[in-house]
């Protein structure tokens, strides 16, 4: 799909209806996908609105969004259908860098640990706040963005001594 050129758009048809069946084959939950593809469309439809400046732009940005659509649906349909392990698994078969692979399963358990973080502080905020104020709502959020990035970065910190302590190079 990345690489057919824009004179070929009437063969788009044939991945999106491959897409299409493989997810009807193997029983996707249809709300899930179609609710993963939305929230991440605005990506691909910001990449396409970036056309409409050139000669001819309605054009490429129709072909850019179908093409990035097919490539965003591809993408979902992988990651709802194979674990996170698994695919590394396959990149490692494919001989992707040791050092990639390392950095992707990290990016992965920090993401995990980043989430965590967050519920404990909103918890915590919860908590101690009785009545949000409108006013105060963004001094808030940028206070608890920021203590979450620290805080993250404090307990990855941490993580990484108990792997080194564990061998881990």
């Amino acid at each position: 799909m990345a690489l057919l050129p824009m004179r070929l758009a009437g063969w788009l048809v044939i991945p999106a209806a491959a897409l299409l069946i493989s997810a009807g084959l193997i029983h996707v939950p249809w709300a899930a996908f179609l609710r993963r593809l939305l929230w991440l469309e605005p990506l691909a439809a910001g990449v396409a609105l970036m056309a409409l400046f050139q000669p001819d732009g309605w054009r490429i940005c129709v072909f850019l969004l179908a093409k990035s659509s097919l490539c965003l649906m591809t993408m979902v349909l992988l990651t709802q259908t194979t674990s996170f392990a698994e695919i590394l698994q396959v990149l490692k078969a494919g001989r992707m860098p040791g050092l990639l692979l390392t950095t992707l399963a990290l990016m992965h358990r920090y993401l995990s640990v980043l989430g965590e973080e967050m519920h404990r502080m909103q918890r915590a905020r919860l908590s101690r706040t009785f009545a949000p104020r409108r006013r105060l709502v963004w001094h808030t959020l940028a206070s608890v963005l920021s203590q979450l990035f620290v805080r993250a970065s404090e307990r990855a910190e941490r993580i990484y001594a108990a792997m080194c302590a564990r061998g881990w190079q």
